[in-house]
């Protein structure tokens, strides 16, 4: 068994899936992590063994750019050096490791490119049978003051807390700015730190009652008092984006690249079978 790739997979494993060296995972993520590096071994293994991978050649210039990439990681060389030792690596291993990273991409990349093209019919059929994917719903921009019910304090109680939004209501001058002010001022949402902000919305996402009315106001309309479980509110609706579809023209790059890289996996997948054990 090669000892230093079963190492630098277990690495890697390690840092992909859980964002730390091997000695620093539990005893039921180091197992994990193990699994893991011996399916990745083992199929870097077949795949350099095959046919297609004796005619890949690299230049040193990749591999010295992918162990660039890696050094920048590390404060300084040194840092990456006590990494290295750290689990059982040496420099010249990590430069075998990623030069073997680099062919096993370049004949999974060649494989994949002998998938056949993705046809104008193929995407035009994806494209209607998927319309949902290329639909955005509408989008409302909102602010809002709420008020809370609190029965403990005088001024929160239901009757007070209604009069008090009334109030801050008819303060409102009618612009977006003017009622930002009052959120800021009057609104017991954290949202007030923001001007009473809610941010850009689509249906379904705030609560049943302040949905409801703000997907029926204009542009610049403010709704009535409105109540939730957290208390009254006001809503402003600031601005609306409509929804949108894309048609077939302007899906179809999108829709050939997915189909292209889908059937591209499907020719590895084929192909890796037919590779022994």
């Amino acid at each position: 068994m090669d000892v230093t790739a079963d190492r630098y997979h277990l690495l890697r494993a390690a840092t992909e899936r859980f964002h730390a060296a091997p000695a620093a995972l539990t005893a039921a993520q180091l197992a994990q992590a193990q699994r893991v590096a011996q399916q990745t071994l083992a199929l870097e293994r077949r795949v350099l063994a095959s046919p297609e991978a004796s005619a890949v050649v690299i230049a040193e210039a990749h591999v010295a750019a992918a162990l660039a990439a890696i050094a920048q990681r590390y404060a300084d060389a040194e840092a990456l050096q006590n990494d290295l030792e750290n689990n059982g690596l040496t420099h010249e291993a990590l430069r075998l490791a990623l030069w073997r990273e680099l062919v096993f991409d370049a004949v999974m990349q060649r494989v994949g490119a002998q998938a056949a093209a993705v046809s104008a019919i193929d995407a035009q059929l994806f494209y209607e049978l998927h319309r949902d994917r290329f639909t955005a719903p509408e989008r409302r921009t909102a602010r809002h003051i709420l008020l809370t019910i609190n029965a403990e304090f005088v001024e929160n109680q239901r009757e007070q807390a209604r009069a008090r939004l009334e109030q801050v209501a008819a303060l409102w001058n009618g612009e977006i700015a003017h009622f930002g002010q009052l959120a800021a001022q009057h609104s017991e949402c954290p949202t007030a730190l923001e001007a009473g902000q809610l941010g850009s919305v689509v249906a379904g996402q705030l609560y049943p009652a302040l949905d409801a009315a703000l997907f029926t106001l204009a542009a610049g309309a403010m709704s009535e008092i409105l109540e939730s479980e957290l208390g009254f509110h006001l809503v402003l609706c600031e601005a609306i984006v409509p929804a949108t579809v894309l048609d077939f023209a302007q899906a179809q790059p999108k829709i050939e690249a997915l189909l292209t890289a889908r059937q591209q996996r499907e020719m590895q997948k084929q192909w890796l079978a037919t590779l022994s054990p």
